[in-house]
Order: C-alpha cells, then structure tokens, then sequence
C-alpha cells in the first residue's frame, strides 16, 4: 500500500552531506505514514551533538522525531548510539571510549522491520562517514549490507550538482536502489533552477523534487509529498 499503487518499503534516507534536512525530510515521512494508519518508526543509528539549551540536554535529531510524531514512539528503539562531541561518528565514538558495532544496526534493523509496517532509517553526515577509528567502514557499507533503498537528501544551493552526483555514483556503483532525490531548502534562484534541471539531465530515471525553504513540518500534513516522488511526479 505505498503511493499510487505501489507497496510499503522499508528504507534508508541518507544526505549527500552534513546538514541537509535528513532528519526534517525523515520526520515528514513519517507523520505523511502515521496519518495513512501505517506502523511506522524512524530509527537513526548513531546521533552526535548534544544539544544544551535552558538547562536541557537533548539529541536534536531523535528528539524532533519525539516532538513530531503524531503518535508515541519508543525511545528506547529509535537509536542506538549517540555521542555529546558533534563529530563524525569514528571519532565521536573514539572520543568517549566506545566503538560502534555494525551488527548492532543490522540487529536493531531486523529487530524493527519483524514488529512495524515500515522503518525509516536515518544516516550521519555523508555516505563515506566512518563508523570506526580502527577500520575502513562506512555508513555506505552498513546501507549496502542491510540491503534497503535509499531516498537522498541534497541541498539546493551552490555545490549540490557535484555533491549529489558523487553520491548517486557511489550508491549506482554498490547496487543500492534510489527511490528518489530531494533537494531541500529550495529557493527558487536562477542558480537553483539550474542545479535542478542539470541534475535531471543527468539523473533522467530518478524521480527528483524540490522542498521548498522556510516550510514547516505541520505544513505537509495535506500534501501528498512522497506521493508525487515515488509516482515520478517530476516538479
């Protein structure tokens, strides 16, 4: 029962860098599925920065999950590691002594997918981000290993053509599966509509929209959004 037609999946979306909007992207796909009545849960695997505010100490990323679900979710199951030093997760982790273990993810993964209709994984930073300081492994081979498609987040801004290029190739080149791209924080420049119809020459079979900035999360709670992506609803 996904979109048009097609069928609920489970999935990764990932960034092609730091700061995208993955967690803001991640967080309106979920409440897009909690209102169609679907068993949903975003789980982000490692989290880095703690945020201190007013006397508060919290992780934005699972926290915004919190404050926007539209229903309960089990905090205990929506992360598995997460680090105070907001830094790539090898040397987050390092930095407090701890080393991150893939099998835990693919564990935590399975462990999901066998108790809700759909679980949105949400990567760190940029595919090539290690998971370790003692190996070379990286958040594209923990997405490869767990054998789920993918929908990218890229900004819109200057960069993004050689950025989401990159990452495209880099995902094409392990057979992972792209569901769609989104260019977030879209202002409407020149420079942007050009990044936009460079990318489609470029990438012709893969469904590509735009978020525009400024929007606010409640502000697609009637907007079929993933729908128009994953029915190539091109804008």
């Amino acid at each position: 029962m996904f979109l048009r037609g097609g069928c609920l999946r489970h999935c990764w979306i990932v960034g092609t860098d730091t700061d995208v909007g993955k967690t803001f992207i991640t967080t309106i796909y979920m409440r897009y599925l909690q209102k169609k009545g679907v068993k949903v849960i975003p789980y982000k695997p490692i989290q880095t920065g703690l945020v201190e505010k007013n006397g508060i100490s919290y992780y934005h990323d699972t926290t915004y999950y919190v404050n926007y679900s539209l229903h309960p979710l089990e905090v205990e199951s929506i992360n598995s590691y997460s680090f105070p030093f907001p830094a790539s997760p090898h040397y987050a982790a390092e930095l407090e002594g701890i080393e991150i273990k893939e099998e835990t993810i693919y564990s935590t993964i399975d462990r999901l997918i066998k108790n809700v209709d759909v679980v949105l994984c949400e990567g760190a930073g940029g595919l090539y981000v290690p998971l370790q300081s003692n190996s070379n492994i990286t958040f594209l081979d923990v997405i490869k290993k767990s054998s789920l498609p993918v929908i990218l987040v890229a900004h819109s801004k200057l960069g993004t053509i050689n950025h989401t290029l990159l990452s495209v190739h880099s995902l094409q080149s392990k057979n992972i599966e792209i569901m769609g791209i989104i260019l977030n924080r879209f202002g409407g420049s020149s420079l942007e509509r050009d990044n936009l119809h460079t990318l489609k020459r470029f990438l012709p079979n893969i469904p590509l929209i735009t978020v525009e900035e400024n929007r606010s999360i409640e502000s697609f709670d009637d907007e079929y959004f993933f729908e128009r992506l994953m029915a190539h609803d091109i804008r």
